[in-house]
């Protein structure tokens, strides 16, 4: 997927300047700067949590299907780190770290444990159910390093839909354009058009979309976020564009579509089909739910009929939604502190590792 780099973005915005500045209680004068480190694939008092917290549960995930089968469960232990350098030679008046956080999502996961060090943070829920721990480092000396780290264990679903009753109505929701999901684009729905022509059911549509992006789309790794659009062009794509813009020609139809940002256990089969930081989807059909698709992993034709409407089990969903607000356009965790011209704080080894549990 697009794997954004880490980066360092001055903001000046008076607007934003001046609010801190009111927050802390600071007197007028020269607003400074917010800085935003972020990785680019609430107000209520920190509490200090238990080492070992409930595992989050993502709330209306899922609706019910008797057309899915569970076809294997796999267990993986998966670690997620990052540190954070002062660098500088000020103390930041602010500091906040926001770090999405894998929750049980049926029927694709179970998050069977977390622990989450340092253990000083609170958890809290975004507009689509997304679980986020949020720290607040304001008090960092220059020179100091703060280790932050995140292990679950994490049952993962081998799913199958069966496709024969695909009739019924769809439900109006996730339909709309969006950042990145441009839907209403005349490029976009002319070819939704094309590619529904002749087609009657949703599934029908669904894999001609599946098909087409398969079959014209160059995979092309570009640490990039271009989105739907850029994918008809000749720039190359990911599977932040194959995602993007399988949603966005599936909106086009009328047909709910969300994203998926997470991470993948890569075997010696499939590491040399995407990173471990992967994104892909699901699509809302008639008769069965919510189903699974990755047109990057199925762009093959050898492998496109395990990832239409069935998944491995080896996606492990840690965010849902192209854009949550709470990262601010980036990928897994958004970093935030201030002043920024006597502080530099660095966000350095930030990474990902999934092994299957005692493997």
């Amino acid at each position: 997927m697009s794997t954004r780099l880490w980066r360092t973005i001055t903001i000046i915005l008076l607007f934003l300047s001046t609010v801190v500045v009111a927050c802390q209680g600071e007197s007028e004068g020269n607003p400074q700067p917010l800085i935003t480190t972020s990785q680019h694939l609430g107000s209520t008092p920190l509490s200090s949590n238990q080492s070992s917290p409930s595992p989050p549960v993502v709330p209306g995930a899922q609706l019910e299907s008797k057309a899915v089968s569970i076809l294997d469960t796999v267990e993986y232990e998966v670690r997620e780190s990052l540190r954070l350098v002062n660098q500088g030679t000020g103390q930041p008046d602010k500091q906040d770290l926001w770090i999405a956080l894998i929750g049980s999502l049926p029927p694709y996961q179970e998050v069977l444990s977390m622990e989450i060090s340092p253990g000083n943070y609170r958890t809290f829920s975004d507009e689509y159910g997304n679980q986020f721990a949020e720290f607040d480092f304001s008090d960092m000396p220059p020179g100091a390093e703060i280790p932050v780290e995140i292990q679950y264990q994490v049952a993962v679903n081998q799913l199958a839909y069966n496709l024969t009753n695909c009739e019924g109505e769809l439900p109006d929701l996730y339909t709309q354009p969006e950042l990145h999901i441009e839907s209403d684009n005349p490029q976009t729905i002319d070819l939704a058009r094309q590619l529904s022509q002749g087609k009657h059911s949703a599934c029908e549509k669904i894999e001609a979309i599946y098909n087409y992006i398969g079959n014209h789309l160059v995979y092309s790794y570009n640490g990039a976020s271009w989105g739907a659009q850029a994918a008809l062009g000749e720039m190359g794509a990911d599977c932040t564009e194959y995602s993007s813009l399988m949603i966005a020609l599936s909106r086009a139809m009328g047909i709910p579509a969300q994203y998926f940002e997470g991470v993948l256990y890569l075997s010696k089969v499939t590491e040399g089909l995407a990173r471990t930081e992967h994104a892909w989807l699901q699509v809302y059909l008639p008769g069965m739910g919510w189903a699974p698709m990755d047109p990057t992993m199925g762009r093959s034709p050898q492998n496109r009929r395990d990832y239409f409407a069935r998944i491995p089990p080896d996606h492990i969903i840690v965010t849902r939604g192209r854009n949550p607000s709470t990262l601010r356009g980036a990928s897994y965790f958004t970093h935030l502190y201030w002043p920024g011209n006597s502080t530099q704080i660095q966000v350095e080894d930030f990474g990902w590792v999934v092994t299957p549990a005692g493997g």
